[in-house]
């Protein structure tokens, strides 16, 4: 327990951050810290990982020290809670001795309530006597799986950090990561000494991002179709090598793109600079190695292109997730070519250590599957997590909207005759050279080595080139060759293709899709607002964001402008409702803005007070996704809260939380099919008996009768109500 009151969280909530509630998992995790216990925190890039310890370190008496791995992005979060009207500061090595002399000063005063340190400096024997003087509050370790060996980013310095328990015993500390296995989860709860920590991990999902898989043909003019609608915002093009990053930024930039290249041999300066030209919107485009990513707090990134195949499915995830923090529908793209997948199975062949090797090659596999596969690959992503998904059908990637869903066929007869090829040539070549065999090329290769003579010659000719690729590639991925990773890329036969070529086994294929359009996440969502204003009121922002030398998400986030572009407020009472409005940036910029959005409602005759969106008359309501959508159409059928997660194999508060937010979104629920009216009238007292809308203050006062589902869903109700 601890004993800041509830009404007091949510007032900060909006008074510093702009946010009337909280998201998944936050008002639970800020609970605990509060209550001042050791907790550990998985939650996806997006979910809100910061504010559960920076609204702690508010209402907490004492400093908070956040330890984060990277100098370039403290100074970007310190400038963000800063415009916010929170005293946050930061020590690195970009600042000279007076500077932090003079913050130190400050800390010494109390004037200071977070403090950013890399863990190099926090673990210095001097800065740790200096802050030994201090009151401390709270340790955050972001990035937490840095701490551990069997991370996918092990940083050797955040290993000293298992120190800060035994100098420290009485402040409390919590883990925070984006992506973790089970075993690293272990390692830093173990590492770090956490007494009893609750854990919390939140869902892999990121639902407003749109995945897309593209076979890998031209790839850049691809990637130029791709941005040709994307003209006005952000993204990041993350590549395998230096010199594909240099040659993509250069091929951008003569197709009128602002584009950059960054990587690790670029100068520290020179990485510093690309980066925060990035940041404050002066290059449209990066085209980055994976050295490019841990650093940026840009919420504002509305793609995330892979020029190459990645490695494995969490670095995958891990870069992907830099797109739509904001929560706006963003998209993620990537190439896929077998040539790429060779390409790392070098690399892997090259490892010394066979369990190295062992694991990379585990790993790439459930890349390939996850590019070549035809499934939902949100399912294959959620899936590889560990998380079950809701359904199989997400509606937000490129195999779940295909106009042509994918259909297998008999592949049975070319398939044996690739692999007779493959088996008469001595299992000795690549397998484009096998392909020319089959399709009775008169090349000087095949002819100096007899190979005209072979009973598959020329047996394949009906077929082209790129369908006897999209087969072999196939029977590569489903085990009926196998690769070698030297350069020569060499198919022979798997154990496997014995019982096609002897036993009578049928082989079934994918067969390949058109190559449609790219289809854009903004276009599939539901969410309507008035373009042109949107794009009024980020014009004015960038001005604002120039004058001051601040990024333009600072002023305020896009999806705060595209909540201004549907509600229209054009008073103060009005401005104040939108999320992210918090009370500086209302006094700050406040007026600016009601003035522009009142300005173009004269101009375009729109009455404000109607809250109609121009570009669309109907209701400003968001669609149910699938899975709330198969809830309401059950619950629309009469059935219970209990027959319905019967039905869905789903547990209750999975059900109840799919109700709460489709009141939310002004769907109409019969409550007394869910709630009896009796336990609805005790809820809504409790609430109303308490003045807040904070869960856990509710439940001890209702007891575990009262289900914290039917507390979620009451208070949806309370909500919609209000508005």
């Amino acid at each position: 327990m601890h004993d800041v009151p509830p009404d007091k969280v949510l007032s900060s909530l909006k008074e510093f951050f702009g946010y009337a509630s909280f998201r998944p998992l936050q008002e639970e995790i800020i609970d605990t810290i509060l209550s001042r216990r050791d907790v550990f925190v998985l939650m996806p890039t997006g979910g809100g990982k910061s504010l559960c310890y920076q609204l702690p370190a508010l209402l907490l008496d004492g400093l908070t020290i956040v330890v984060s791995p990277l100098i370039a992005l403290m100074k970007d979060q310190v400038d963000a809670l800063r415009e916010n009207g929170i005293a946050a500061s930061f020590i690195n090595s970009s600042l000279d001795s007076s500077e932090v002399q003079q913050r130190k000063a400050a800390l010494a005063k109390g004037q200071t309530k977070l403090l950013y340190v890399a863990p190099e400096r926090l673990m210095m024997p001097n800065f740790l006597e200096f802050i030994s003087g201090l009151p401390l509050a709270l340790f955050a370790i972001d990035e937490a799986h840095c701490i551990s060996e069997w991370g996918h980013d092990f940083r050797p310095e955040y290993r000293q950090l298992s120190a800060l328990r035994m100098r420290f015993p009485e402040a409390p500390i919590a883990a925070l990561t984006a992506t973790a296995t089970e075993r690293v989860q272990s390692d830093i709860i173990k590492q770090l000494h956490l007494r009893e920590a609750q854990s919390f991990k939140a869902s892999f999902n990121r639902p407003n991002l749109f995945y897309t898989v593209r076979t890998k043909s031209n790839a850049f003019d691809q990637l130029v179709t791709f941005l040709e609608t994307r003209r006005n915002e952000s993204g990041i093009v993350y590549c395998q090598s230096r010199a594909t990053t240099e040659s993509v930024a250069e091929g951008l930039q003569n197709a009128g793109f602002r584009a950059l290249a960054y990587h690790a041999g670029l100068e520290a300066d020179e990485r510093t600079k690309r980066q925060e030209q990035f940041v404050h919107d002066e290059a449209q485009i990066i085209c980055a190695t994976i050295a490019f990513g841990m650093g940026i707090d840009k919420p504002n990134v509305r793609y995330v292109v892979h020029y190459d195949l990645p490695k494995n499915l969490e670095g995958y995830y891990q870069e992907t997730g830099r797109a739509g923090r904001d929560g706006l529908p963003s998209d993620c793209l990537l190439f896929f070519s077998f040539g790429d997948k060779i390409k790392i199975e070098h690399f892997i062949e090259k490892k010394e250590n066979e369990q190295e090797r062992r694991i990379a090659y585990q790993q790439l596999q459930h890349m390939v599957a996850y590019a070549d596969g035809a499934p939902c690959r949100r399912k294959v992503l959620l899936d590889y997590f560990g998380e079950t998904p809701t359904a199989d059908n997400c509606g937000m990637c490129d195999n779940c909207t295909s106009a042509e869903p994918a259909e297998t066929f008999d592949a049975t007869i070319p398939a044996q005759q690739f692999m007779s090829c493959v088996k008469r040539s001595g299992e000795r070549f690549g397998m484009n050279y096998v392909i020319e065999v089959l399709r009775g090329a008169q090349s000087e290769k095949i002819l100096s080595r007899r190979h005209d003579q072979l009973s598959t010659y020329g047996i394949g000719k009906e077929r082209s080139k790129e369908e006897w690729q999209w087969i072999a590639r196939q029977l590569v991925r489903q085990g009926y060759m196998r690769q070698s990773p030297d350069e020569y890329n060499v198919v022979k036969l798997a154990e496997k293709s014995r019982e096609v070529l002897f036993q009578g086994e049928k082989v079934f294929l994918i067969k390949p899709k058109k190559e449609e359009k790219f289809i854009s996440a903004d276009a599939l969502s539901q969410e309507r607002y008035d373009h042109g204003l949107f794009e009024r009121l980020r014009e004015l922002r960038r001005e604002l964001a120039e004058r001051q030398g601040l990024p333009a998400y600072m002023i305020f986030s896009d999806a705060s402008l595209r909540q201004m572009a549907q509600r229209f407020p054009t008073d103060t009472s009005a401005f104040k409702n939108i999320s992210g409005v918090g009370e500086k940036k209302l006094a700050e910029h406040g007026d600016t803005f009601i003035r522009e959005i009142s300005a173009y409602c004269r101009e375009n005759k729109i009455d404000p007070s109607s809250f109609i969106v121009r570009t669309d008359t109907r209701p400003v309501r968001k669609a149910p996704s699938p899975t709330r959508k198969e809830t309401l159409l059950l619950h629309r059928q009469g059935l219970s809260l209990e027959q319905i997660a019967e039905q869905r194999q789903l547990a209750s508060s999975t059900i109840y939380g799919h109700l709460a937010e489709l009141i939310a979104e002004g769907e109409d629920i019969k409550l007394e099919l869910i709630i009896a009216p009796e336990r609805q009238r005790k809820i809504l007292e409790a609430f109303e008996k308490l003045g807040s809308g904070a869960f856990k203050p509710v439940k001890d006062m209702l007891g575990d009768e009262f289900s914290y589902g039917e507390l979620q869903v009451m208070r949806a109700v309370m909500r919609r109500n209000e508005k």
